[in-house]
């Protein structure tokens, strides 16, 4: 059964695995490789498990843990075309280094996983997520860092079994907290991050479409906390007549990411 492992899961760092003890893809790596090393352990997840790694951006808490992780263990990197050349001009990976690059709707494999990207209204340039469909026709997505929802995000992860769905921040806390007027309307412009409402909003149509496990993630840690997040999404759900444990299983993972595999 294909599972999905949250290793890390906040706005100070995130890495994913999706896969076995056999085999499997990492999902960014935006902590220490001492870190990503001893969570891979904790799992069982070997190293040389990992076929291939994703990168769905080059800001810092997607990349942070990447050069030095691969020094050590020369595992292909795929990302979009304009990714790549930031990772490359910033030293993250060698020109040497093997590198692929993703075209978002073409889907490649990556062992027996095929993988789609699909484009994201972040601020940076190249900046996608991705759909990974398992050999049983099982699948997953990894959503966040979204700006906003568009028709291209919501073709890609409608109908997923699994989606790890971006709730950053509550507008109350974001509002009130001590961050500059220009960097709040940067998170909650259409280039920055999903709300907890807007993430709520995802998760109607997800369910509806048939996906069953949601995952919130990459929450602020300054500006929201895993009970409203969790709290808010559900309350949405609820009004629309969906209920947790009949029509889907929701979790929250917290900055350490969640401690158990989620089958799909």
């Amino acid at each position: 059964m294909p599972k999905f492992y949250s290793l890390f899961s906040s706005s100070k760092g995130n890495a994913s695995f999706v896969g076995s003890a056999s085999g499997g893809i990492l999902i960014d790596a935006g902590v220490s490789c001492r870190r990503l090393m001893r969570a891979l352990d904790a799992r069982e997840i070997p190293v040389d498990a990992i076929q291939g790694i994703l990168i769905t951006h080059a800001h810092t808490d997607h990349i942070s843990g990447l050069a030095v992780f691969l020094k050590k263990y020369p595992i292909p990197v795929y990302a979009a075309a304009d990714t790549l050349k930031l990772l490359l001009d910033g030293g993250m990976i060698l020109e040497s280094h093997v590198r692929i690059s993703l075209s978002p709707g073409r889907p490649v494999h990556i062992g027996d996983i095929q993988v789609t990207a699909f484009h994201t209204m972040h601020d940076i340039a190249g900046s996608c997520n991705y759909r990974l469909t398992m050999s049983d026709g099982q699948s997953c997505a990894v959503c966040t860092d979204l700006g906003c929802v568009t028709q291209e995000v919501l073709d890609a992860v409608c109908e997923a079994d699994l989606v790890l769905l971006e709730a950053n921040y509550d507008p109350a806390m974001l509002r009130l907290g001590n961050y500059p007027v220009s960097l709040q309307n940067r998170i909650r412009g259409a280039y920055g991050h999903l709300s907890n409402t807007d993430s709520g909003a995802l998760a109607i149509k997800l369910v509806e479409s048939g996906s069953t496990r949601l995952i919130l993630g990459h929450l602020s840690q300054n500006n929201n906390t895993p009970v409203l997040a969790e709290r808010t999404v559900l309350e949405m759900l609820e009004k629309n007549e969906m209920r947790q444990g009949r029509d889907f299983l929701l979790q929250t993972a917290s900055p350490e990411g969640l401690e158990q595999a989620v089958i799909f």
